[in-house]
């Protein structure tokens, strides 16, 4: 046995000059063995057998060997399941990387706290023409000018070929080849550190890929046979053996924040993450990220489809400590006010002031009521989660390839209508999240694209029909015809940015500029306090978010999708300003510098009037004595 000690309990770690020290799961092997890859040659060093079918040892190999593990003297070599870097993709050989060659300079950098964040999701490889995290990290000053604090960045574990989403990924510890070196991730991350702004990692612990998929070579006990999930064989977190299971997925978490300063985590679909232990998984995943960080705040965010509150609940509390969750009712409900389509998933929405009143107050829409589309109750209670604890969107990855032809949000509404939902979006109490490309309007879609093998691509774009049936208003003969093919470069390709257009659309850039400018420095926006704000509906398509501030500060956003309204009679307080107060325009949507007609005074002499498809930011000012 070596005396080496390992930092983590599996992969391989550089244990001195010349030295590497390797410990793999395998308990399907009685022997295995380390191949040393150098200048075509291969030289085998045999590792120990421990208890529990683990093998471990040292063998003659520096930062930057490659190596594969031999099962059994048999003839086929396979990667390591905890790469570090795969050079030549997921079929190839592993490499060795020594973490400590990169010098951090983000020592003071205190992480990403719950409260105060605008997130943005990222595409990697679509974000830049270029797709890389060199090319990515020259945008973060511009990112942090615009006001981003805070980057969820889309999987990036290892998958084949050069393009996809990064969900069916199958090397969790490997960042993508095709967008860089391990260091460029590093050099991305400490970047964005020094411009203030954090960086979370979606991580997708419910499934494998099937290209490249090498777990039940090494044990079949990875996969559960107790649950079924829709995207492939479920891990095994609860069943017989799970224990080197759990670690493995333990350890991938602890590696992101230790090796790459990672300030969070996106998790991917938690309802297809199967634990009935003692300790679900997700629990422990947040006890041990957040152990990792040390005195260093951690950010972590949750997909679940279901609504289930108990996961932004502490652990003491039989919760699971995650920090924020995706909203889709806030999303659903948009896009049936925004375009009055209200089919498939949108069906049990409408689109009403009340429901955005409702998401501002409560967070989810559904929390146990009965969900006709799944024809079952649907969400549990979150009266009392703060608004930060929910993070709302117009956009995300998913939302804007379902609507079939890659559509942004703004090619499927009114300009003025957009507008105003932009406001709602960055202005509420909840925590935004812009797509990327969202903030200028990008005239590029994004699609779903996956460079599968060959024989796996009928039926990735098979599965892509059947889902997109759900939607009458887009499904016809001649849309299955137009669709595009996921495995087709060009398909890839559509779905970059351009981003000059932050000039070439500079008035829906400075809508999103200016918007973040006042959440940054209004305290009625910045300050996301439960019980702070409340709201009324004004007429069938216009509703009002009051937010109560210190010394009568207060600040009132008139959101109207519908006509202009005319309120002669106004029998609603809160209309009625704080006292010895009046109220002023702030912002207006209706501004030209945003495309907008001109702004007039919402309150006139004798009734309000709220502009058709617009948004006014109204703050209390001292009375005119006159």
């Amino acid at each position: 046995m070596s005396p080496y000690q390992r930092r983590f309990p599996i992969g391989a770690e550089v244990a001195g000059a010349g030295r590497t020290h390797f410990r793999v799961w395998a308990p399907k092997a009685h022997e295995l063995e380390v191949a040393i890859e150098y200048d075509g040659e291969q030289t085998f060093h045999s590792l120990h057998r421990e208890e529990e079918g683990y093998f471990s040892g040292e063998a003659p190999a520096a930062a930057g060997a490659h190596y594969r593990f031999r099962l059994d003297g048999d003839g086929e070599l396979y990667p390591d399941l905890a790469s570090r870097f795969q050079p030549d993709g997921p079929l190839g050989p592993s490499q060795v990387i020594d973490p400590a060659e990169f010098h951090w300079t983000d020592a003071n950098w205190p992480g990403l706290s719950r409260n105060g964040q605008v997130m943005y999701e990222m595409h990697v490889g679509t974000f830049t023409r270029e797709g890389t995290w060199k090319a990515g990290a020259r945008e973060l000053p511009e990112l942090a000018r615009m006001g981003i604090t805070c980057i969820e960045m889309m999987p990036v574990n290892d998958f084949p070929g050069p393009f996809g989403w990064g969900y069916d990924g199958v090397d969790l510890f490997a960042p993508h080849g095709h967008y860089g070196k391990p260091d460029d991730l590093r050099r991305f991350i400490n970047e964005a550190h020094t411009r203030g702004i954090g960086v979370i990692l979606d991580v997708v612990y419910n499934h494998a890929g099937p290209a490249g998929n090498y777990f039940r070579d090494f044990a079949d006990d990875y996969f559960s046979d107790k649950y079924e999930c829709e995207w492939g064989a479920p891990f095994n977190f609860d069943g017989k053996n799970c224990g080197p299971v759990r670690e493995f997925f333990l350890t991938n978490i602890r590696y992101w924040v230790e090796e790459y300063h990672m300030d969070g985590f996106r998790i991917d679909a938690t309802q297809a993450i199967f634990d009935d232990s003692e300790e679900h998984l997700l629990s422990a995943i947040t006890r041990e990220a957040r152990r990792q960080a040390g005195g260093r705040q951690l950010f972590i965010v949750g997909e679940n489809e279901p609504q289930l509150t108990k996961l932004l609940k502490p652990v003491s509390e039989g919760g699971n400590g995650l920090d924020a969750l995706w909203n889709d009712d806030f999303h659903h409900a948009a896009l049936v006010a925004l375009t009055g389509r209200d089919e498939a998933y949108y069906t049990d929405y409408k689109g009403t002031p009340q429901e955005f009143i409702s998401c501002a107050k409560y967070g989810y829409l559904y929390q146990g009521q009965y969900y006709r589309w799944q024809q079952k109750r649907r969400g549990t209670p979150g009266f009392g989660l703060e608004p930060p604890q929910f993070v709302a969107f117009l956009e995300n990855h998913d939302q804007v390839a379902n609507s079939g032809f890659g559509k942004r949000v703004h090619m499927e509404t009114s300009p003025g209508k957009y507008r105003a939902m932009t406001a709602l979006l960055l202005l509420g109490p909840w925590t935004p999240m812009l797509f990327q490309g969202q903030e200028f309007c990008a005239s590029s879609r994004f699609f779903y694209f996956n460079d599968l093998r060959e024989d796996l691509r009928g039926d990735v774009a098979k599965g892509r029909e059947d889902f997109l049936s759900q939607f009458p208003s887009i499904w016809s003969k001649e849309t299955r015809e137009q669709l595009a093919l996921p495995s087709d470069p060009r398909t890839f390709e559509r779905s970059k940015l351009d981003l000059g257009e932050r000039e070439k659309h500079a008035q829906a850039y400075a809508l999103h500029c200016d918007l973040l400018r006042l959440r940054r420095e209004e305290p009625a926006f910045k300050e996301q306090r439960l019980g702070q704000y409340d709201g009324a509906v004004l007429g069938r398509d216009a509703f009002l978010l009051r937010y109560f501030c210190a010394a009568g500060e207060d600040r009132m956003l008139l959101v109207n999708f519908g006509k202009t309204e005319h309120l002669t009679r106004a029998p609603e307080p809160l209309l009625a300003p704080p006292a010895g107060k009046q109220w002023a325009t702030l912002w207006s949507s209706e501004w030209p510098k945003y495309g907008g007609p001109g702004a007039v005074e919402p309150e006139q002499k004798d009734e309000w009037r709220l502009p058709a498809e617009s948004a006014i930011v109204l703050k209390a000012v001292d009375a005119d004595p006159t």
